[in-house]
């Protein structure tokens, strides 16, 4: 089975939250900063607004300060694109008779209305969202879940992930790792490079030879 993350390796769409991130600290006069990136970084969405708060010390709720991120994001899903080789690929797979899900920690309707523009919820039989499970995808459990969901191993389950943290929760589940790059969490390229079992700078490098050629 192959459980593939959405944002920063299915579709371009990291850039969303940082420039989402970036406008909401701007509000504050306050600035954009690595802790501050590594708190909330592939987090899901109620986890990083309590760590919002606590970390810049507002007075807002968590519900208050979602909401006012849902704005800043508006319809951003909608014209984000799909990363290089990824169509190709699932195709692919689906040609070879493999099974597909995602796996992800984002919004529903941002995951929903990202997959259905692009034309590639098809290609999978279920998402995963680990915000109804109320955890992150370090955690193994968010990744033990999906695999229970679909009746198969862990150890028959291949994860594809831009973050270091998620790829490390889907080893510990005991999962074949693939890392992807994504310039979002190029700083942890060498790091995953050593980690993971797999390391694809593009899906371009999966594809068959015959595909790469149509």
């Amino acid at each position: 089975m192959l459980l593939f993350d959405m944002d920063g390796t299915l579709i371009d769409s990291n850039r969303v939250w940082k420039d989402v991130d970036r406008e909401f600290l701007a509000r504050r006069g306050l600035p954009y900063t690595r802790a501050y990136y590594e708190g909330v970084a592939h987090t899901i969405f109620p986890l990083a607004a309590k760590f919002t708060k606590e970390f810049c010390r507002l007075p807002e709720s968590c519900e208050e300060i979602m909401a006012e991120w849902m704005l800043l994001a508006k319809d951003a899903y909608a014209h984000v694109s799909v990363k290089p080789g990824v169509r190709a690929y699932l195709k692919q797979c689906r040609a070879e008779g493999r099974r597909m899900a995602v796996v992800t920690s984002s919004v529903p309707e941002h995951c929903h209305m990202a997959l259905e523009k692009l034309d590639l919820e098809k290609y999978f039989e279920r998402i995963s969202f680990a915000q109804e499970l109320g955890m992150d995808k370090k955690l193994p459990d968010v990744w033990l879940a999906a695999a229970k969901v679909h009746g198969v191993l862990p150890e028959d389950c291949t994860a594809f992930d831009d973050s270091l943290a998620a790829c490390r929760g889907a080893r510990a589940a005991k999962m074949r790792v693939v890392g992807v790059y994504d310039s979002f969490f190029s700083h942890d390229e060498k790091e995953m490079r050593g980690f993971c079992d797999v390391y694809i700078k593009s899906f371009e490098e999966l594809l068959l030879p015959e595909r790469k050629r149509r």
